[in-house]
């Protein structure tokens, strides 16, 4: 797949495009349409075929999101006869239609491997649907594209993946502390050993902790994911919308991201928020137990200050969405669905780069009352390193 980032470079298999971006043709009967529509929320198929340049392909297709499913505009899951899975997201929650891309973008760039993306012009059944991102699926495929061999594979698909013993909502004992996450791939004990290392957290202690904690989890992979989590303001993200896979040869947690809804100083229903709404440490049990140890909390802390002064920049982060924003602006404007965001979308470079530097400012800061004197980052650093 070609990526969002990568310029809009055409490959063959965008085909055909529209207002500059690769166009994708859905073909389905009135009963399929029917079928997806006659329960909004149910996840089985229905059977279709994709146009790409002139090319058919075999296909099954759902409806797939969370409070998006009841709009008018509604994003797909389409799997290819291939196995190709691909992710079609309306983004309308979002004025500026980049924030999933550039944020799996810069997942990619801190050393997370994220999904590729790309904006399509999508067509069902003759009827222009509009822009739409399309994802690359958190899958076999993907994992074996980037060399990682992995023993099994876990969706956290609610907020009751957050590591802890009991329901976010009802406060009970959960009835397994695997609760929140969806079964992919794996074996008969994937959701077994998942709840040993949840039930680890919670009953050892001090040496015992650490040593489970070190012998199941990458925590050079998850301080990355939890850096970059935090500097995006992904609130939603630290307890679901992330994929959990046991790598095959060290047996530990690799996590990485698989939906990315609100970031860059917008929320998942699109609404301007703080730059200081999301804390530095985020928010799940996995987090909280990690931190108890000093070390632990300082290779943390140097992994954002790491990222802050590399990656989370306006000057590095201004040409990509400066890109992405131009590439899909013909498009955007050809699109009804998007008229009410229209106008709020020529200034979203400048929207996402101001919270840029106001959540620097807010992540310093921070760092300095948490870690206080334990700290051994370079003290020009902690006082405010560069200038924002």
């Amino acid at each position: 797949m070609g990526g969002y980032a990568a310029g809009g470079r055409r490959q063959e298999e965008d085909g055909h495009m529209r207002a500059g971006i690769p166009e994708r043709s859905v073909l389905m009967g009135p009963d399929q349409r029917s079928e997806l529509d006659r329960d909004i929320w149910s996840r089985r198929y229905v059977p279709a075929k994709l146009g790409i340049g002139g090319r058919i392909s075999g296909a099954r297709i759902r409806y797939r999101g969370g409070h998006t499913r009841e709009y008018a505009k509604k994003s797909y899951e389409i799997q290819l006869e291939s196995g190709l899975v691909l992710h079609w997201n309306a983004e309308s929650d979002d004025p500026s239609m980049i924030r999933n891309a550039l944020s799996f973008h810069f997942m990619e760039q801190i050393g997370v491997p994220s999904p590729r993306t790309r904006p399509v012009w999508l067509s069902v059944s003759g009827r222009p649907d509009g822009i739409y991102l399309e994802i690359e699926a958190v899958n076999s495929r993907f994992f074996s594209m980037r060399g990682i061999r992995y023993r099994s594979l876990l969706y956290a698909a609610n907020d009751s993946a957050n590591f802890e013993l009991k329901d976010p909502e009802s406060r009970r004992r959960k009835r397994s502390l695997a609760d929140g996450y969806e079964f992919i791939e794996g074996d008969g004990d994937t959701l077994v050993r998942l709840s040993d290392f949840i039930g680890g957290l919670h009953r050892l202690k001090d040496s015992r902790l650490q040593e489970a904690i070190e012998e199941r989890l990458d925590l050079d992979l998850y301080f990355k994911w939890l850096a970059g989590a935090v500097l995006t303001g992904n609130y939603d993200g630290f307890e679901q919308n992330y994929a959990l896979y046991e790598d095959d040869a060290s047996g530990r947690y690799g996590i990485l991201p698989w939906d990315y809804e609100g970031s860059w100083g917008r929320n998942c229903f699109g609404k301007p928020c703080s730059a200081d709404l999301v804390r530095i440490q985020g928010y799940n049990g996995l987090t909280r137990r990690v931190f108890q140890f000093p070390e632990w909390r300082r290779r943390y802390a140097e992994e954002l200050e790491r990222i802050m002064e590399t990656e989370f920049t306006e000057e590095r982060i201004g040409p990509v969405a400066g890109g992405m924003l131009e590439r899909i602006a013909s498009a955007v404007k050809l699109d009804p669905a998007r008229a009410a965001t229209l106008k709020a979308f020529g200034g979203e470079k400048a929207f996402i780069l101001a919270y840029i530097g106001k959540r620097r400012r807010f992540v310093r800061a921070e760092l300095k009352r948490w870690l206080g004197n334990e700290v051994s980052l370079p003290r020009r650093q902690l006082a405010g390193g560069s200038s924002d």
